[in-house]
């Protein structure tokens, strides 16, 4: 079905690296959720109202502001697909997360006063239904649950096709909104029965509260750490290293760093290694076509730093045994690259860079001191000179 609606509503839908694509694809979802909101809002408000339900009256406010996590979705999308311009160089796709982060505060602000609101409530004793409507509150919050499940699905299928953080998250509150509204029908059912738990109404409002807030909060954390800098995804990073390593001509690579400006704004730089021996504009040339190759493959930005590798020196494997043995020896993780021996008269400088592990509690100066002096003892002419460089991939 989802597919059906991508196919009708959206031009060249498959192609989903594409901005103005991505764009159509945030417009229908955000379009879908303003109408299904809208309606449970208005027809929960309604039997809210009518039945003086403080649980359905919270819960007819939490689409409410699903509608409005809606239009900032709408505009966020609108203005993510702007393409890049003099002050934003790197295109203006972020602003679907701060669009995301935009919602997550509103939907914090209304659980704490619908919070507020149903413990006073229930301080106050001021809670006591209305069931001359109840069989309409029965159907009405029976159909949302339905209606909130199926727009969840619909969320996660564009969310998916278009890798979307903002619905992920409308997806998983939308879930949330069908936990809410069933807890609400279950105390509402309970009450028409047993009317002397006036209590369970406030007391289901401040569950549903407490949905919204958690809902709320988790969204925040959600989209900030795509602002702030994600790690990027580890299966993600292997394919275009993998694709990278099995062309002709690379030796190696390192020194792999992406940059994420959006969803579809991916700036990978990465040091390949070739042949020093080789011809450099043979070699250029390789360079040249594995970054477009990449690029137009995965939609990414590739650019490629070559580093010429000494081939014809015998002494350069048994040395790279050697420190291998050394790192190992400290953490099997420690990694290194760029080995380099510049002989001269009176010493031979060893130069490479030695890569750490994501959150490693390894005191740099301490490991730098220690690899230096073991290198250093392998030959009384080396002269071992470092970098350390953070790995921050899995």
């Amino acid at each position: 079905m989802i597919t059906l609606l991508r196919k009708l509503f959206i031009k060249d839908y498959k192609n989903v690296n594409n901005p103005k694509v991505r764009e159509r694809h945030g417009i229908l979802a955000a379009l879908g959720g303003v109408f299904i909101n809208l309606l449970l809002f208005t027809f929960k408000l309604i039997i809210g109202l009518l039945t003086v339900s403080m649980s359905i009256i919270s819960d007819a406010l939490n689409n409410l502001t699903d509608l409005f996590s809606c239009f900032v979705n709408l505009f966020g999308f609108k203005i993510a697909s702007k393409p890049a311009d003099k002050e934003h160089p790197y295109g203006h796709e972020r602003v679907e997360y701060i669009a995301g982060m935009i919602v997550s505060f509103i939907i914090v602000a209304v659980a704490i006063l619908l919070g507020y609101t149903s413990i006073m409530k229930l301080i106050q004793h001021d809670s006591e239904l209305d069931f001359s409507n109840s069989t309409w509150a029965f159907v009405i919050l029976g159909g949302a649950i339905l209606a909130k499940l199926l727009l969840g699905f619909f969320y996660y299928g564009i969310g998916k096709a278009i890798n979307s953080v903002t619905l992920k998250a409308s997806m998983q509150d939308s879930l949330n909104d069908v936990l809410c509204t069933s807890a609400v029908l279950i105390a509402t059912i309970i009450q028409f029965f047993f009317r002397e738990l006036w209590w369970l109404d406030p007391a289901m409002s401040i569950v549903v509260a407490l949905f919204i807030l958690y809902s709320g909060v988790k969204m925040i954390f959600e989209t900030a750490s795509p602002l702030i800098g994600l790690t990027p995804d580890s299966e993600f990073v292997k394919t275009i290293l993998d694709d990278i390593r099995s062309r002709d001509g690379v030796l190696g690579i390192h020194d792999l760093v992406i940059h994420s400006y959006g969803p579809t704004k991916v700036f990978i730089t990465i040091h390949v290694e070739v042949d020093g021996y080789s011809d450099m504009f043979v070699a250029h040339d390789i360079i040249d076509n594995i970054e477009d190759e990449i690029s137009h493959k995965y939609g990414v930005e590739l650019t490629i730093h070559m580093d010429p590798i000494d081939t014809k020196n015998k002494e350069i494997p048994l040395l790279k045994e050697k420190i291998t043995s050394i790192l190992e020896g400290i953490d099997k993780d420690i990694k290194f690259h760029d080995l380099r021996l510049v002989a001269g008269p009176s010493h031979t400088n060893i130069l490479f860079d030695v890569v750490v592990p994501p959150n490693t509690k390894i005191n740099i100066d301490e490991l730098s001191k220690k690899v230096v002096e073991s290198v250093d003892h392998l030959n009384k002419c080396y002269h071992c000179i470092i970098k350390i460089d953070q790995n921050y991939l899995d």
